[in-house]
């Protein structure tokens, strides 16, 4: 039986000709419908291809550019991130369609599997795994374009896309259905899977996703509930515990052995003829990665000084540095350094020793996240080999010469996490399909937002404890709030929601949640908007802009063309 990781070119055709935005060919003239859906191969293979849309790049596949969307991350200062983007703008427009695919696709499953005369078991799983997955695509839909129309197993799309000109829903009409969908999941999706099925919807990241669901409608007690069900084993086994080292959780050819931490992640890993997966090391990486990464997503230098000295106080360059925080100079000279005439070594170097201790001495994840000047990252030259390349801010530099290549020439922090290590023992074969398993949602994320359900619902006790679990993972170490210094307490729902922000943005940096965080907490006009994005020597390199219309994205011209029915759009649009 075909897993997660390899997807059967038939089904996919079958289910891609399925799509709204497929029609150029008739899906019958691949692979006839008649002859297919007989079988429980048929049915755990076609369930197959509503997993693979998840890596499309207008579902979940670009999930990491939605970092640099907020405070967090940058990238080279796009239309979203400068707000000159409209209803025509690509990207929008295929987070639509690639979207809608994935419903289409989870509805074709739906509608055919419920008629099979099969296993009831093996229907029941596979029916509970298109729920799953239709609800985590109406959840994208929702969150950045809000209500929208809901279509579901009953329409036919090679049947019925000339009559699919439904109005909008509302979005608790939207959030309503997502909650019924994994209310169906959670009672008939199982509580594992072979090794065989590894990345397959269980009950745990159902219950996971309907908590989430919950928290995002601001539903405290049943997000509390679900969250419960699944940290506190309330009815279940579920064991998933933290991963005792943060760094391997994301530079690791998946599946991770012994990672019980994943609750739902899509699967990158595949071979060198069935390439399969997303390009983390492209969009992540330096020119000396795999294959030659773009760097297309950047850590802010607001993340790098959030990460807090290791005794838990916050951190600030001035306590280092005299007049650091007030001179663009004293940054230059902080950092910059000269190369040599055969451009081979640093001939001029600031205090690396004082710029080691800085970093070093911080929360160890800034190290495991972020490579920082002058640090070593291992990358890999096709062709060459294992390539080890330092980090100098210095004109000049390349990686031929042995140094990290910033080709954009801005003094930012790069990426450590989700790009690979060398060739990963020789498992990328394809920068694009790196073989990093990219996490929708895992077990410490569940804790914050059962921290941060718990601080809503004032039970601020029950969220510090929480939190704590979290800064306490093996390879992370840092001191629990409420542990003595006075640097360290908490003492009403307003501090611990400031812990709970600043918690979510150093451990979940990268996997593209802040931008949502900050628009369902109504706070990013007020973190985004006029903030100029600099680089550590002081150099402002773009404006953001976020106004209140952009809370919410527009619906895409071309589909209110199609559809008048999807007026009005968004508020502002």
């Amino acid at each position: 039986m075909k897993t997660v990781n390899y997807i059967m070119v038939a089904v996919a055709v079958t289910l891609g000709f399925s799509s709204c935005y497929d029609l150029d060919v008739a899906p019958y003239d691949k692979v006839a419908q008649n002859n297919y859906w007989k079988t429980e191969a048929d049915a755990k293979s076609g369930v197959m291809g509503v997993y693979a849309q998840l890596k499309d790049y207008g579902a979940y596949g670009y999930m990491p550019l939605f970092d640099t969307y907020s405070d967090i991350g940058h990238g080279p200062g796009g239309p979203v991130e400068q707000g000159t983007y409209n209803g025509a703008y690509d990207f929008l427009v295929q987070n639509w369609r690639d979207t809608y695919d994935g419903v289409q696709r989870a509805n074709t499953v739906i509608k055919n599997v419920s008629g099979m005369s099969i296993d009831d078991q093996v229907k029941n799983n596979v029916l509970g795994e298109a729920h799953f997955l239709r609800a985590l695509y109406y959840f994208h839909l929702a969150d950045f374009f809000g209500g929208v129309p809901i279509y579901d197993e009953s329409w036919e799309v090679s049947e019925s896309f000339n009559e699919m000109l439904l109005p909008r829903n509302s979005r608790e009409e939207v959030w309503n259905f997502i909650i019924k969908d994994l209310t169906f999941a959670i009672a008939n999706l199982p509580l594992k899977w072979a090794v065989s099925d590894y990345g397959r919807a269980t009950k745990g990241a159902a219950y996971a996703l309907r908590g989430k669901a919950y928290l995002y409608t601001k539903n405290w007690s049943e997000a509390i509930a679900d969250f419960e069900e699944i940290v506190y084993n309330k009815t279940n086994q579920y064991g998933y515990q933290l991963y005792p080292d943060y760094l391997t959780l994301f530079t690791s050819a998946g599946p991770v052995p012994n990672d019980n931490e994943t609750v739902f992640a899509i699967q990158n890993k595949g071979t060198t003829d069935n390439l399969y997966g997303m390009p983390l090391c492209t969009l992540y990486g330096t020119r000396g990665s795999y294959g030659g990464g773009r760097a297309t997503c950047m850590p802010s230098v607001t993340l790098a000084d959030m990460y807090e000295e290791k005794d838990g106080q916050k951190f600030n360059w001035n306590n280092y540095i005299p007049g650091y925080n007030e001179s663009d100079a004293v940054k230059k000279k902080a950092f910059q350094a000269t190369l040599n005439s055969t451009k081979q070594k640093l001939e001029t170097i600031p205090d690396t020793t004082l710029l080691g201790e800085i970093y070093r001495g911080r929360d160890p994840r800034m190290m495991q996240s972020l490579i920082v000047p002058y640090s070593y990252y291992n990358g890999y030259i096709v062709g060459t080999g294992a390539k080890k390349q330092l980090y100098a801010i210095a004109a000049g530099t390349t990686v031929a010469n042995g140094f990290i290549q910033n080709d954009r020439g801005w003094n930012v922090y790069f990426y450590r996490k989700f790009v690979p290590i060398e060739d990963m023992g020789g498992a990328i074969t394809n920068r694009n399909y790196t073989p990093i398993n990219f996490p929708i949602i895992r077990f410490a994320d569940v804790l914050l937002m059962l921290a941060e359900a718990y601080n809503e619902d004032n039970q601020l006790d029950k969220a510090v404890a929480e939190l704590n679990k979290v800064r306490k993972r093996q390879s992370t170490n840092m001191p629990a709030l409420n542990s003595g210094p006075v640097w360290l307490q908490v003492s009403d729902k307003e501090d611990m929601f400031e812990r709970i922000m600043h918690e979510r943005a150093v451990e979940l940096v990268g996997e593209g949640h802040r931008f949502s965080d900050l628009r369902r907490w109504g706070l990013a006009v007020q973190y985004l908007n006029n903030r100029q994005e600099k680089d550590f020597t002081g150099e402002i390199r773009f404006t953001r802009k976020f106004t209140e219309r952009d809370y919410l994205w527009p619906i895409p011209s071309e589909e209110i063309q199609r559809n008048p029915a999807l007026k009005p759009n968004n508020p502002g649009w």
